[in-house]
């Protein structure tokens, strides 16, 4: 593999992600970012001075001054597709972050151009490289759990105000965001189900609870999804989680089959997770119920080690030619999933998830 560095734009300052990424590049030994583009000239600039990178108002204004590998891409939902299509045809690889669209269809469109381009198309489905998501894929493949039955999922992860406070009140109307908490937080469960249960969901229920007056968005959805092999995973996605609670987030994961199950409240970002198991299975004899402790590195940035993981392992990718652990094929199956549970939540009926 070659030593080179690999340079990046980051595309859009409205969103509260594109500082919190900036540690990543900079530390994971194999990229840097040199360019940022945003049309707003205030964010523009300050972004420019704060971190040392050339600006430009435009996408046309980079590609002509300084084409990069790949661009980090922040925008509102309803942007990323028509400005990852310029730039995969430009042969600019795409780190689109999620939900990439506000249709399934726009997700799909980024891959189509990405495969006719040759270059790589990946989303900030970071939490699969959480060092505890990835022992509950160990756990559940090993069959201490038995037949996978069901599963929860629980993300009330802060508050509508923030959004006002991070220059994107953008995330609150519908039009360009696609709709409330399950296409920004909900999107992130949804993939860490479908890849630890190493399933495909077939239909889905839903329901959502709108509170706010102000805007168009609701602030909870409640969903059921069944998988092929017959788990029901059970989610609760919200954005109405008490100022008090530690941290402005309420994080479970759980996961029960015939012969055990597992349980998570995730710590997120540089504390000690806890994953409890309990178990029927010969290995668990004598101690059925075991409490695994994680010590995780406080590596500053988005998600911490897990965020630094998905810009390293995508660098990675990118230089040995290879596809990347978070595919086109995932940002579609996510937007696919809440599609359906929008679809139930207006019909009141099951909802079939497409393809």
């Amino acid at each position: 593999m070659t030593s080179r560095r690999l340079r990046v734009a980051i595309v859009g300052l409205r969103h509260l992600h594109p500082r919190l990424y900036m540690p990543h590049f900079s530390g994971s030994g194999l990229t840097d970012v040199i360019a940022v583009v945003e049309k707003d000239p205030a964010l523009r600039n300050q972004f420019s001075g704060e971190f040392g990178v050339k600006a430009y108002a435009s996408i046309d204004d980079l590609l002509r001054a300084d084409k990069p590998d790949i661009a980090a891409i922040f925008l509102p939902h309803d942007e990323c597709p028509d400005t990852a299509i310029v730039l995969a045809r430009q042969g600019v690889h795409l780190m689109v972050e999620k939900p990439t669209a506000t249709h399934a269809e726009g997700a799909a469109r980024i891959r189509i151009a990405a495969q006719e381009a040759g270059v790589l198309f990946t989303t900030g489905y970071c939490w699969r490289f959480h060092p505890v998501a990835r022992e509950c894929k160990r756990l559940i493949e090993s069959g201490i759990l038995g037949t996978v039955v069901g599963g929860e999922g629980r993300c009330a992860a802060g508050r509508v105000e923030r959004y006002l406070k991070g220059n994107s009140a953008w995330m609150l109307q519908k039009r360009h965001s696609g709709g409330g908490p399950l296409f920004n937080l909900g999107v992130h469960w949804i993939d860490l189900f479908r890849w630890m249960l190493g399933d495909e969901p077939t239909e889905a229920s839903g329901q959502n609870v709108k509170v706010n007056k102000q805007y168009d968005i609701e602030d909870n959805s409640f969903a059921h999804i069944r998988f092929s092999k017959g788990a029901v995973v059970a989610l609760d996605i919200s954005y109405t989680v008490p100022n008090a609670y530690p941290y402005s987030r309420d994080l479970y994961i759980s996961v029960r089959g015939t012969k055990g199950c597992l349980s998570w409240a995730p710590a997120f970002e540089g504390e000690r997770d806890v994953l409890l198991v309990c178990s029927d299975a010969p290995e668990f004899a004598g101690s059925p119920l075991r409490k695994v402790e994680f010590e995780l590195d406080r590596t500053p940035g988005y998600g911490g080690i897990m965020g630094m993981t998905y810009v390293r392992r995508f660098a990675e990718a990118v230089l040995k030619k290879k596809q990347p652990d978070i595919s086109g094929d995932d940002a579609v199956a996510a937007l696919r999933v809440v599609e359906a549970i929008y679809k139930s939540a207006k019909s009141g009926r099951i909802a079939r998830i497409e393809g």
